[in-house]
């Protein structure tokens, strides 16, 4: 099959440190093309992948210093990938809504996973408007603000076998990761730490919208003994980092589309504590591969059981559940439906 993966150009595919949405296009690109298919890339130019890369701008917008008006690069981007999109058998973006126009005029198989939030109410006249367009969800939860679009599937992300170590013991600390942002909460895990005495290591990034929140709200509190902020971290990092951790806190206050960092502690045979918001009680396991709370005071007093839970249980159901190739296998599916409901349409 002849795909094309089209990847939002703020980071790198995949990125150097955080980013959600561009380490799951690479996970999902490389077992398409471990499994044989005939893959196209649209990323930045220092995306690092076995398809073919196609470079919409020379590097990660949010790494190049010059770079003013991040939209103009994601224009050229579409444009670049429907003047080649006979090419293609199917399209993947992942760029949210922004080709929707160029889509809606083109007689192209195509599909988008959404990979962020939708309970926003500007969004709803729009998918209003474009509720035509075939959407992928990652997480059932994720499409409750929108259930009457054009939904194909849900497709949990997966990561590749063999990226993450499993560590049948557990560490010592509880690990943060991801973002700092007030929807992330990290102002709980650190009271979550200084609750139990367990220190408490945080490996996020800040992006230039949470730099007043990070210095007013945040750190004023990483001067506490037990927390230590060791900032934003790679892919070569987090195995160690989440593998070595007593447990994941996940103290969320948003309704989270999937969250990536769980299913890559569970990899590690790390269990979590998160706060039941949006797809928590799909990812997770509750009481198995860790706890759901719904309190700062339930947090704490479920911390201490943390022993009770089975790390081999958390690897167990990273393979089960959350591997690449299952992931690849799901998006195949979609990808084989629509086309040949192309052809049926076409003859």
């Amino acid at each position: 099959m002849r795909i094309a993966q089209v990847a939002p150009l703020y980071e790198s595919v995949p990125p150097k440190h955080y980013g959600g949405t561009e380490r799951v296009v690479s996970y999902l690109t490389e077992e398409l093309v471990r499994e044989g298919h005939e893959v196209t890339l649209f990323a930045s130019g220092d995306s690092v992948t076995t398809a073919r890369l196609v470079a919409a701008c020379r590097q990660a917008l949010r790494l190049d210093k010059d770079c003013v008006d991040r939209l103009a690069h994601h224009i050229l981007l579409l444009e670049n990938v429907f003047r080649h999109a006979d090419d293609f058998d199917v399209i993947h973006f992942h760029v949210d809504y922004l080709h929707f126009p160029f889509s809606r005029r083109r007689p192209i198989v195509d599909v988008t996973t959404m990979h962020g939030r939708l309970d926003i109410p500007d969004l709803v006249p729009l998918y209003k408007e474009f509720r035509d367009m075939p959407l992928v969800s990652i997480s059932n939860a994720q499409r409750e603000p929108l259930p009457w679009v054009n939904w194909q599937a849900t497709v949990y992300h997966g990561l590749p076998q063999g990226l993450y170590r499993y560590r049948p013991e557990p560490g010592k600390y509880f690990a943060f990761l991801g973002r700092i942002s007030p929807e992330k909460r990290v102002d709980r895990a650190i009271e979550i730490a200084k609750q139990t005495g367990i220190p408490l290591k945080i490996a996020a990034k800040v992006d230039p919208v949470d730099q007043d929140y990070f210095e007013t709200a945040v750190e004023p509190l990483l001067h506490e003994p037990l927390v230590e902020y060791v900032s934003e971290i790679g892919e070569g990092e987090k195995d160690e980092f989440l593998g070595n951790a007593y447990a994941l806190l996940f103290p969320i206050d948003w309704p989270e589309p999937f969250g990536l960092a769980m299913i890559e502690a569970m990899a590690c045979g790390t269990p979590i504590i998160a706060y039941r918001q949006g797809s928590i009680p799909e990812v997770m396991e509750e009481g198995r591969t860790g706890f759901i709370v719904n309190e700062l005071e339930d947090a704490i007093a479920v911390a201490r059981r943390i022993p009770e839970l089975s790390r081999k249980r958390c690897r167990e159901m990273y393979e089960q559940r959350f591997t690449a190739a299952r992931m690849a296998r799901d998006y195949l599916r979609v990808y084989e439906r629509l086309i040949e409901r192309h052809k049926q349409r076409a003859a």
